[in-house]
């Protein structure tokens, strides 16, 4: 028995050819739907290739951000996909006038079975459109924080910080609470709580805590860091630090730096860190006895200092004049409106002649006071030694050019900074305008060096010094 080949292919065309229904003036085969989901399954492989390649390569080459590359690349691969999904359905032999029909049969079940579907492909383009939200960005949502990874028009993908990669429907970002912690830029603030022990100066506790965190790498100065008195508690005074970092995604990381830098410092000038205890007192014939039993960790006893400490700021800024009758509250304030600024050797602070906004203490190192007109060294500031706060209050140029001799950190309040100081602490501005008074030969002398530069406006000038004074001190600091 010999089998008819041709007999066979025929029947089998026949059989593909067959139209299985028919939608309006077109009737779909076996055939037909094969090649259709041939290609289907073709365009789909080409557009995912054709989007990594406008996002990673051709939209790259116009040195557009990442954002924009996987915005553009998506909507313009699907609208390609789109377009090719419409030319096989052309080339298959189905009408597409026919998809009134399907529309209209469609319409029911879109509206009660699909409605997720529908919903996320809107919430999709709105995303890829207002790129409210972008890949890249840090985001928080439903107590998930995570990057965003992708952006499709059904699902966005987005990883944690433990490396999980979680696959979210699109309405989830326009029906529930987002935050994008990356909008703008990835600066972020962090509280960091902590406690010291009763009768610990606080001034002091609050330059340790500042210092350590102008000494983080990952801290901005501006906004400056706060400490805050947060309560008396139970065992310590409560307090809490307030700082701003560059990136917010790494928060865990850096409060952990930063507790460490403060556990270090408040150990190192002798500052306790207490812990809940309970006081048994045991009653007897003689004098009665005090036994403590902790109730919570054990005790942190302060340690030896790993360093010879150097004087504190406190101390540094009890030796300027203008400070010296400030009480302790006052000198906090004072270590909170500053900063820290770190400078190399050789490195110049500023140049004769230059606006006097800032005002500086030695902390350590030494920087030399020139004068470039004559050509000459006028002294060596080592630590401890502070200068620049007259200028600083009076806006006075500044009469020398000052460089580090080494590697130097100053403490430094410039002229925002003490505009706020005297803005919130009246105080503090009436006990410098005191100190002043004590001054006169000098701020004669610079008045008239100010007039001589016409930088005296006619408006605060006076013959009177403290009254002069009085209105130059609210006209710089707009008080």
């Amino acid at each position: 028995m010999t089998l008819d080949l041709p007999a066979i292919g025929q029947a089998l065309m026949k059989f593909f050819d067959t139209p299985l229904f028919q939608m309006g003036d077109s009737s779909l085969s076996l055939s037909s739907l094969i090649k259709f989901l041939v290609a289907l399954l073709v365009i789909v492989l080409l557009i995912r290739s054709f989007r990594q390649l406008l996002a990673n390569r051709l939209l790259k080459r116009l040195n557009l951000d990442v954002h924009n590359r996987e915005a553009i690349a998506t909507i313009i691969s699907y609208s390609v996909g789109t377009l090719s999904l419409i030319i096989i359905l052309q080339s298959v032999g189905f009408n597409l006038a026919s998809l009134t029909v399907l529309a209209g049969g469609l319409g029911v079940g879109i509206g009660l079975g699909l409605q997720n579907v529908t919903l996320n492909f809107i919430s999709g383009i709105n995303l890829l459109l207002a790129r409210k939200v972008r890949v890249g960005d840090y985001v928080k949502l439903e107590g998930m924080e995570g990057y965003v990874q992708e952006i499709s028009l059904q699902s966005t993908v987005m990883r944690t910080r433990d490396g999980e990669y979680v696959v979210l429907p699109n309405h989830k970002f326009a029906d529930s609470q987002l935050v994008n912690w990356s909008y703008d830029n990835y600066n972020g603030r962090v509280h960091l709580p902590f406690g010291v022990a009763y009768g610990t100066d606080l001034a002091l506790a609050t330059e340790v805590v500042l210092g350590c965190a102008y000494a983080s790498p990952h801290v901005v100065p501006d906004p400056i860091p706060r400490v805050l008195f947060v309560a008396f508690g139970s065992s310590s005074i409560d307090l809490e630090l307030r700082v701003w970092i560059k990136q917010v995604d790494l928060t865990p990381d850096i409060k952990s730096d930063i507790y460490f830098a403060i556990e270090e410092g408040l150990r190192q000038h002798n500052i306790s860190v207490p812990f809940p205890q309970l006081d048994l007192w045991v009653r007897q014939s003689e004098p009665a006895a005090i036994v403590s039993e902790t109730a919570g960790m054990g005790a942190l006893t302060p340690g030896q200092p790993i360093a010879a400490a150097t004087s504190s700021l406190k101390t540094l800024l009890h030796q300027v004049e203008y400070f010296q009758n400030l009480t302790n509250e006052q000198l906090r304030q004072v270590i909170e409106s500053g900063y820290r600024q770190r400078l190399a050797a050789g490195e110049v602070l500023f140049q004769e002649n230059d606006p006097g906004n800032a005002f500086y203490i030695v902390l350590s190192g030494a920087v030399e006071v020139v004068s470039e007109t004559l050509n000459q060294q006028l002294s060596v500031l080592a630590a401890g030694k502070s200068f620049g706060e007259l200028s600083l209050m009076l806006g006075v140029p500044r009469s020398a050019t000052v460089r580090a001799l080494e590697p130097t950190l100053l403490f430094v309040i410039n002229q925002f900074g003490f505009q706020q100081l005297l803005r919130d602490y009246p105080m503090i501005y009436e006990a410098i305008v005191q100190e002043l008074k004590t001054h006169q030969e000098e701020l004669a002398q610079r008045q008239e060096q100010l007039r001589q530069l016409g930088l005296i406006d006619s408006a605060e000038d006076d013959t009177n010094l403290m009254i002069w004074v009085q209105n130059r001190l609210r006209r710089l600091f707009q008080l």
